[in-house]
């Protein structure tokens, strides 16, 4: 048995994997993320509960670039105080177990690849469509992370007159239609027009995105994951449409599958199969 840990911006969770199961699971809400040492000692007392004798290893996701090999992560989103964190360090000198630590989206990515709906496969691209675009790139079945933790960020590849980041992401809703992708959905599922030309135009941009990750990585799987990945069967057809048309390689594309994730302990799956992975 592993542990698994995702640390976000407002709640950290962890939980034991046994097989492709989380069989017990703990959610704290993070406070003072200012204090570097008051976020450590809560990270330290979520997971104290889930070691046991027979817990081999902890691996922990993280939003933001992370020096796998060492155990480093640099500016995690949304608490400051973690500017520079040796955080497998600290952990392992803790509990007195192996740690490994990686960006929240490899996690997702290296989850459904292990345990989700990309099992079988071996090269994977999980996306996650939430605040902003998050994506974990799998080549040969393992984490691809470039040079210096990084590869792999296609939000902040351009598109049009700003990036996917904003096209994919809350900013696309929140500042081009001044809504939310949940008010949204809601009103698309009633079948309100004006609503799901929206999605109609969302699932446009999500159909450039999945193009630009197939002409970089072929991948054989694609899976969206993240708060917005809810409303899939709402921007699905106009997605489907848009990587239909003017793609100079249609063979990829037909032989690519796009799958939406359904199990909501998926990244705490990856961050737990870290330990694998070493």
């Amino acid at each position: 048995m592993t542990i698994g840990v995702d640390l976000g911006g407002t709640n950290i969770r962890a939980g034991i994997r046994e097989g492709d199961l989380i069989i017990k699971r703990e959610q704290i809400l993070l406070k003072d993320k200012d204090s570097l040492d008051s976020t450590l000692h809560q990270l330290i007392h979520l997971i104290n509960p889930l070691v046991t004798g027979e817990v081999t290893g902890i691996g922990i996701a993280v939003p933001s670039i992370v020096d796998s090999v060492n155990g480093i992560v640099y500016d995690v989103v949304n608490i400051p105080s973690w500017k520079r964190v040796a955080l497998k360090d600290i952990l392992q000198k803790e509990f007195d177990l192996p740690v490994s630590i990686e960006n929240d989206a490899n996690c997702f990515a290296l989850g459904e690849l292990m345990h989700g709906k990309a099992k079988g496969f071996r090269h994977v691209v999980g996306i996650t469509l939430g605040t902003g675009v998050g994506s974990g790139v799998i080549i040969n079945g393992k984490i691809y992370s470039g040079n210096n933790g990084g590869a792999g960020e296609i939000g902040y590849l351009n598109y049009l007159d700003k990036d996917f980041e904003f096209y994919g992401g809350s900013f696309f809703f929140d500042e081009m239609h001044n809504t939310s992708a949940f008010d949204l959905s809601v009103k698309a599922k009633s079948g309100n027009a004006e609503a799901i030309r929206i999605w109609n135009e969302y699932g446009g941009h999500i159909g450039n995105l999945i193009k630009s990750v197939v002409y970089a990585f072929d991948p054989e799987a694609i899976v969206f994951g993240g708060s917005i990945s809810n409303a899939f069967s709402l921007f699905e057809s106009a997605m489907r449409k848009t990587i239909s048309d003017h793609f100079h390689f249609p063979g990829s594309m037909s032989k690519l599958k796009i799958m939406q994730s359904e199990n909501p302990n998926i990244t705490l799956l990856g961050a737990s199969s870290l330990v694998n992975q070493i």
